[in-house]
C-alpha cells in the first residue's frame, strides 16, 4: 500500500450521484472518490438504498480503498475530477 495516499475513516451517501462518497489524501491534496450502487452491488449483496450501500462499503472497505488507490496512482479521474469505481 502506498503510504502517500491516505483514506480517512469518512464516508457519506450522495443522493445525486447514487454513490458512497469517500475522501483520499495524496501529498496534502484532497481527492473525492465515489463508489456507485452498480459497483457496490458486485459484492454479492442487494444494494438499493443508502443504508445498504454504506454497510456494503464498510464491510468491503479494504478492497474498495485498494482499487481507489490504484486509480489515483494511474490518474484515472472522471470528468468531474473524481475517482469513480466501476465494476
Amino acid at each position: 500500500m502506498n503510504q502517500s495516499i491516505l483514506f480517512p475513516d469518512i464516508q457519506s451517501w450522495d443522493e445525486e450521484l447514487s454513490a458512497v462518497k469517500f475522501p483520499a489524501q495524496q501529498s496534502g491534496a484532497l481527492i473525492e472518490c465515489i463508489a456507485p450502487l452498480s459497483y457496490l452491488s458486485q459484492f454479492g449483496e442487494q444494494v438499493t438504498n443508502a443504508e445498504q450501500a454504506l454497510a456494503v462499503f464498510n464491510a468491503n472497505r479494504f478492497e474498495i480503498e485498494e482499487l481507489a488507490e490504484q486509480l489515483i496512482e494511474d490518474e484515472e479521474y472522471n470528468q468531474l475530477g473524481m475517482i469513480e469505481l466501476n465494476g
